[in-house]
């Protein structure tokens, strides 16, 4: 049974109790810490098949993560999760910008939402004007353009409502 600060008992047994929660509250945030951390592991197939990271150079087509990752500026991971599983996002094309200059944000966001855009209905089977799905958009930063010839475009898809996808949107008509 547990006690309240102050009650019967004594000094020794409440030293333990304390003890003992502090034991398991750092097992406890160690786990935690350690799942956030782990590397989303994949299949045969290349899909995700255990939830966990996903290295933001390493996300393909069909990856499915939810939104945690969306209070940093930059992202370095995403939380990836299987498909089957309840989700926010599901990546549903990726392309290279070119140029040798940085266009500048503003240019590579309009880049990237037109690219995108060409890209959805072939993925999701459905006109993106008659879809329940919105886009967003991964996009390489300035530092990332220059410092490491980084490119990549990552297409988006989520619902409109924000409800959770259960499932691939790939080929639904969604």
């Amino acid at each position: 049974m547990l006690e309240a600060a102050g009650t019967s008992g004594s000094e020794t047994e409440r030293g333990t109790y304390m003890a003992s929660i502090r034991t398991f509250s750092a097992v406890t945030a160690a786990l935690l810490l350690t799942a956030a951390c782990s590397a989303a592991e994949r299949d045969d197939a290349g899909e995700i098949a255990v939830a966990g990271a996903v290295d933001a150079f390493s996300i393909r087509v069909g990856d499915c993560y939810d939104d945690e990752m969306f209070f940093a500026d930059e992202v370095t991971e995403v939380p990836g999760i299987p498909c089957v599983e309840p989700h926010d996002n599901e990546v549903f094309a990726l392309f290279d910008l070119s140029g040798v200059r940085y266009p500048g944000d503003e240019r590579v966001l309009d880049l990237a939402d037109a690219g995108c855009l060409e890209r959805f209905a072939g993925y999701v089977g459905a006109d993106y004007d008659e879809s329940v799905l919105m886009i967003t958009t991964l996009v390489p930063s300035e530092e990332s353009w220059v410092g490491i010839d980084d490119r990549e475009v990552v297409c988006v898809a989520y619902h409109m409502e924000l409800e959770k996808l259960t499932g691939s949107v790939r080929a639904t008509g969604m």
